[in-house]
């Protein structure tokens, strides 16, 4: 590369976005970590290779910390030509249980947040650039008690495609979709037993995915020139069987 060119990840200070934040800087980009811990991004920006990364404190649910993010890390020496948004959570019960703001916060985050970094990625981004977001199984796989996610992530798998319709042919727009996979956001309900075994029996590969699995996709539709509106299924063939009971398992855990 004869111009440094760079990438950001939002939410890359643990889990995907962490794996993806490491395989964009062995790829020779610097790296941009954006997170709400600014501190564990910090963290992550020191244990990658090669120089120039660095970490940023952003909000992805507030307008006004996502405005100022892209308008100060944007304004670095290079060429910016990757966007990745990673952040997500979740909230569990049943759509007649789950109170009205955990619905609203998971939306804000994992559908309006998204937007946000779309929009304004979209504005800053060099020509031939490329947007990445992390949709979800869940975005066409439903489940019981996760009414909140599966909503936010269809929404964004369809956002990401209007945005690939929109941005063309300046910018691709597309998105990985994961099904299983070892990460913070996953782990509380993994701990619960007979979830992941449930998860397992309904993965014909037979096996959770990688953090690293998914950067390498990542990755690939960073660089695939010929790409956009693209929601790329990496579920081990889960979306071909059936979702586990997550909320059975929680209410028979809880008694």
């Amino acid at each position: 590369m004869s111009e440094k060119s760079y990438a950001i990840v939002v939410g890359g200070a643990s889990g995907i976005g962490a794996a993806t934040a490491h395989t964009l800087a062995d790829h020779g980009y610097a790296v941009v970590i954006g997170d709400r811990n600014a501190d564990a991004a910090a963290a992550v920006v020191e244990q990658l290779s090669g120089d120039g990364h660095v970490a940023a404190a952003v909000d992805i649910a507030d307008e006004d910390s996502v405005t100022t993010f892209f308008d100060t890390v944007t304004q670095r020496d290079g060429r910016f030509e990757i966007a990745v948004n990673c952040p997500g959570i979740t909230a569990l019960g049943l759509v007649t249980e789950l109170p009205v703001a955990k619905f609203r916060r998971v939306v804000d985050v994992c559908l309006t947040g998204a937007f946000l970094v779309i929009q304004h990625a979209a504005r800053h981004i060099a020509d031939g650039g490329a947007i990445i977001t992390l949709s979800s199984l869940n975005a066409r796989q439903p489940a019981i008690g996760m009414s909140a996610y599966c909503s936010a992530k269809a929404g964004l798998s369809m956002l990401t495609q209007v945005a690939a319709l929109e941005l063309a042919p300046r910018v691709r727009v597309n998105a990985v979709a994961p099904g299983l996979v070892h990460t913070p956001l996953t782990s509380g309900a993994l701990g619960v037993d007979g979830v992941q075994s449930e998860y397992v029996e309904n993965i014909p590969l037979d096996r959770p995915g990688t953090p690293d699995e998914i950067a390498e996709a990542i990755l690939y539709l960073a660089r695939a020139q010929w790409i956009t509106g693209e929601v790329l299924d990496l579920n081990g063939g889960a979306h071909m069987m059936r979702y586990p009971n997550v909320h059975g398992h929680f209410e028979r855990a809880s008694g």
